[in-house]
């Protein structure tokens, strides 16, 4: 799935999707108060939220996860499966569980938000999804690195070898006896680009790797693209996996 990155100074397009109406609400004050942003759709299910995103083509998606019809797992791989569609997806939820966390890292999930979140950080999260970044804070991807780094488990399978979750339902996390083994390092990295791998698997952002490495963001972005197509890693989350994985952090 390509990743939205919305061009020159036109509006961040969200689409909002929650069974509670009230929630939509709220996240649609918080977010259309700044003017870089406009909520262009809004969904109460799964399904509407995989028709809703081909109607309205948002860059951005704040998903939550259990829904009726079908949860936002379900909808967030559908969605992240199809070529067509180029939004980040968000997840809004208001459980902290690593069986959610996972799967939605899994199912191509962008960023991972409790709804208990400030509204700065809702805004903050949905201009990081569509900046084309992936929002973790440091705290999760730690949780993240800890269960997957030490089993060899990636929680962010390549487009094409994501296991199905079924409606209405979180899957379980992969064990350490079905993971596959790592690949080695790849020899084609160049010293800059594995430079950037590092602070990558230091949860740092585009902005903060520039200033680290004393060179544009914009470049950091080129390096990034490079490193994730030479891993053969979907988005940072997994190039951070493996970077610990292969001790590269």
């Amino acid at each position: 799935m390509s990743t939205a990155v919305p061009s020159g100074d036109a509006p961040v397009r969200v689409l909002l999707v929650d069974d509670h109406a009230v929630m939509r609400a709220g996240f649609r004050m918080i977010l259309e108060a700044d003017p870089g942003i406009v909520v262009v759709g809004e969904a109460a299910t799964g399904s509407d939220a995989v028709r809703s995103a081909a109607e309205v083509r948002p860059d951005v998606i704040c998903m939550d996860v259990q829904m009726p019809d079908m949860d936002g797992i379900e909808a967030t791989r559908r969605l992240t499966a199809d070529p067509s569609v180029s939004a980040s997806v968000v997840i809004v939820t208001t459980f902290d569980r690593d069986d959610y966390l996972f799967q939605a890292l899994a199912a191509g999930a962008s960023g991972f938000l409790l709804k208990n979140a400030g509204p700065e950080e809702l805004v903050a999260a949905v201009r990081v999804a569509a900046a084309g970044d992936a929002l973790l804070a440091p705290a999760v991807t730690r949780r993240v690195i800890e269960r997957f780094a030490g089993q060899g488990a990636d929680p962010a399978p390549a487009a094409g070898a994501r296991g199905s979750v079924a409606s209405g339902s979180v899957a379980p996390a992969a064990s350490a006896a079905t993971a596959s083994a790592p690949e080695p390092v790849p020899v084609d990295l160049t010293e800059r680009e594995a430079e950037v791998l590092r602070l990558l698997a230091q949860a740092l952002s585009n902005a903060e790797i520039a200033q680290r490495l004393v060179i544009g963001e914009a470049t950091v972005k080129t390096h990034v693209s490079n490193v994730l197509q030479k891993l053969g890693a979907r988005d940072r989350v997994a190039a951070v996996v493996y970077a610990h994985r292969h001790g590269l952090a």
